[in-house]
Parts: C-alpha cells; structure tokens; sequence
C-alpha cells in the first residue's frame, strides 16, 4: 500500500518546477505498471582490438592518409600519446554512426550566454528552426523565445517545435496555441492523456532532449531548457546561500558548426516521424556543409525504443578504458551497480576519478538517492565535490582529456532507460582544454566531501537517503 502522504514529496521528482504535482502523479503510475527495463552489460576492452576509426568529412568518408594527418595535428605534436587514438577507436567501436571530422565546437556556460547566441541563431534563419526542448515554460524566457520563433515563422522562415508534454505540464495551452495560430507546427511527445496520442502511449517515455537546429547549419544541445530560472551567471559566491530560489542555474551547452550538424538533424526529424508530426514542409533540411573547424565530433542520440541506451554504452566504455582521469560534472546522480562499479575499478587501476555533483536540487528524492551512494565511491577512492551557490543543472564528462561529452543525459536510470537523449561526444585536446577549465571552475566553487565528514551525517541524512534508494528506477 502506498502512503498517500507520499505523493507530496513525489512532486519534487519531476524536476524545475513545483506545478508538476500532476506529472509527477502521472509518472508514477506509469512507472508502477510498467515493467522494469534492463541496463546492458558493456565489454570493458571492446575498443582494444577494433580496426582503425573511420572519419567522415564534409564530403563522406576520409581517406587512410587524410585522416592520420588529421590524428596528428590533434595531438598537438606528441605522436606518442596514444590516448586520443584510444577514444577513438572506443568510439567507431561503439557506434556505426559516423565520427565527423571539420567541425566548429563553441562551449557555452549558463543561461545568458547560451540563450543570447540561440537567439541570435534563430534571428539570422533564412529557411527552417527546428527545435526540441523539455520544459518551454510560459514565463519572461519563454515568451523571448516564443516572440523569437513567431516573428521568423511571419518572415517566411518554416518553424517546426517539439515540446514534451510532461516538460511543459505546466505550461498554460494558451501559450501554444499563440504559436500555433502563428503557423508554427507544434508535436506533444508522448501526450500525458491517452487520448491526444498520435503513436502509442507511454507516458513513461520522455523527450529529454534539448536540441536547437537552425537551416541544417548550426545546432545547440546541452542541458538548458527554456525557463527563466537560467536569467544569471553562476561562477560567483554572490546570493543568499541559504535561499534555493535565489541560486542561479549552472549548465553546459554547445554551439556546434560542420558536417556533424546533419547527424543532429536527422534524430530531430526521426522523432517528428515517430510521433506522426504533420508532414514536414519542404525545406533544404539537409544543405551542402563543408568544413569549419577542427573538431571531431560523434552525435549520440539514444531512445527507450532501442535495445540499449547508446549514450550509457558510450559513456561505461570510455569509463572502462580510461587510462589517466575522469572528471564527471552531473546534476542528477543516482549510479546504476556498473557505473559504480566502473568508477570505482578505474580508481584501482591508477586513475584519478572526481566528480562534481549538487550542493543542492530542485528533486530532493534524486538527490537524496545519489547521496547514498557516496559511502561506497569515497571509499572506494572517487573524490566528491558538491557544487554550492548554484543549482547544478549540467551533465558533462572529461575522460583522459581527449574525450569530452556534452548533453542532456543524466547519470540516472531514467535517463538511460526511459528517456530520449542527445549529446555531442568531442574528441580531441583542444576543446578538452576548455572542458579541464570549466570543470575547474565548478570545483573552485564546491566543498570536497571527504569519507571522514560523510559518516558523520546525520541520522534524518541517512533516512532520507534510504526511503529516496527505495524508488531510484523510478526517478
């Protein structure tokens, strides 16, 4: 029998808003009538006997020769660091999506800077935005990004929006409809109520993606959605710390430019597709793109519709095979036994493993379900830093390096078995300089947990954590 007291406390796991009481209910039930997925098993050495990766430029694949050339200037001059070889391989192992060699990859931090260069975006269209997001909220951000899309759509531009339906719960069907009436075409993912659903019905299954392309040229994805929670910076001790809503949102993004934009494209029209969106209007949706930077790039989206979450095969491998550090940066951290497992067993082979988590949280049952696992991690060697000052909305990885991630999937159950996904996978050292920095960054701005400290928490601490690991698959 389940404590209807319990449903109160149930509305804090639908994340960024207190008026998804209604979601939460929804995503329970849901949850409880559905049958329990599987994670996959991954084969930690699978990259250590694949062939040599294939890159694909601009115009298709690259020759043997091309693509050593490019190798080599990547690694900066050192021929003998075989890290970067390394991850690649991992990757053409673990996916036959190509690895995009001549892209242009902009690091973007925090909501201001983010929003500015997707609006600016959005304003230069010439022919089509086509734009997927969890939360669209009805707010001051929201109404930017709504008088953004309608003014482009007047001018001729094709605007084509897909808004999940448990994301945008709270957002008021007036909002839409004014979208709507403008000519912008509008899916609901997956349809709380069964009876607006085009494709099946799931409420379970999520679109947690957050995904912006523009004429098939440049693409945004990260963890930002449309809220006006995102209106300041976060790398500074300013604020009331001791006032949740007076923290500014810390998350990641990325403007991507090149080739790899096409790959991004294409899970935006599979899932127009697969909801039965209204047909497309005939646009130049995939133009001739050359290259822009230098930039190898891998596209990973991931759909409970497939046999296994391809970004947590992606990110358990790179995770296996890692030889030198991994630096983990998560906003809703709830390990499954092989990701623990994965981060403690790379510890004992010599590498240096630290993550950094929330300070605090907008869903108290996925913090307080992450936390009770930092016992075994800390004793296990993996060093923890709990972000303050800030909600911590990224979900970042830095691996040897060379291999960087950037997206929406949270290390949780959730997102590797219910929800829709998208990230960038960037290899290279440049662009990993950037990511060291960032994560430094967030560091400078956390409180190291040490294993001493921990055990000494309260005992209402470590109730909480064990009534929230009790429904970790649901959350």
């Amino acid at each position: 029998m389940i404590d209807v007291a319990f449903l109160p406390t149930l509305a804090q796991t639908v994340r960024h808003s207190s008026r998804r009481a209604l979601a939460a209910t929804a995503l329970f039930t849901a949850a409880l009538l559905a049958g329990c997925g599987t994670l996959p098993t991954i084969v930690p050495d699978m990259a250590r006997t694949s062939s040599k990766p294939q890159l694909s430029g601009a115009n298709g694949p690259l020759s043997a020769a091309r693509s050593k050339e490019i190798l080599a200037q990547l690694k900066g001059g050192n021929p003998e660091d075989n890290l970067l070889d390394r991850h690649l391989a991992l990757e053409h192992a673990i996916s036959s999506s190509p690895l995009s060699v001549g892209n242009k990859v902009t690091l973007l931090e925090n909501g201001p800077r983010t929003y500015a260069a997707m609006l600016a975006a959005i304003a230069a269209a010439r022919d089509h935005i086509n734009m997927e997001t969890y939360i669209l909220e009805d707010d001051e951000a929201g109404e930017q990004f709504a008088a953004a899309l309608i003014a482009r759509q007047r001018a001729g531009v094709t605007v084509n929006l897909i808004r999940d339906s448990v994301g945008t719960i709270g957002t008021k069907a007036e909002f839409f409809q004014r979208l709507g009436d403008a000519g912008i075409k509008i899916v609901e993912f997956n349809p709380v109520s069964p009876l607006n659903a085009k494709a099946g019905w799931d409420v379970n299954q999520r679109d947690h993606r957050k995904l912006l392309v523009v004429d098939g040229r440049v693409a945004f994805l990260g963890g930002i959605n449309i809220s006006s929670v995102y209106s300041g910076g976060s790398f500074s001790r300013r604020g009331n710390k001791d006032n949740k809503s007076d923290r500014p949102w810390r998350d990641t993004d990325l403007m991507i430019e090149g080739p790899v934009v096409a790959e991004f494209q294409k899970l935006f029209i599979e899932t127009w597709t697969k909801q039965k969106g209204d047909a497309l209007a005939p646009r130049q949706y995939f133009p001739p793109l050359r290259s822009v930077g230098p930039d190898i790039v891998h596209a990973i989206g991931s759909t409970p519709d497939d046999p296994y979450s391809l970004m947590y095969a992606t990110l358990i491998s790179a995770i296996d095979n890692a030889e030198k550090e991994i630096l983990l940066t998560n906003a809703y951290f709830v390990p499954d036994p092989q990701l623990l497992a994965s981060l403690t067993s790379a510890v004992k082979r010599g590498v240096d493993v630290r993550l950094v988590l929330p300070g605090s949280t907008d869903s108290a049952l996925v913090f307080n379900a992450g936390r009770s696992y930092y016992d075994a991690l800390l004793s296990g060697g993996v060093k923890i830093y709990e972000r303050r000052h800030a909600l911590l909305h990224a979900k970042t990885a830095l691996i040897d390096g060379v291999w960087s991630t950037v997206g929406s999937t949270n290390l949780d159950w959730r997102s590797f078995l219910h929800n829709q996904e998208v990230n960038a996978v960037v290899l290279g050292p440049a662009f990993g300089t950037q990511m060291r920095a960032s994560f430094n960054d967030d560091v400078a701005n956390s409180e190291e947990i040490t294993l001493e400290a921990w055990r000494k928490r309260t005992l209402d601490w470590r109730l909480k954590e064990g009534f929230a690991r009790l429904w970790q698959y649901w959350l």
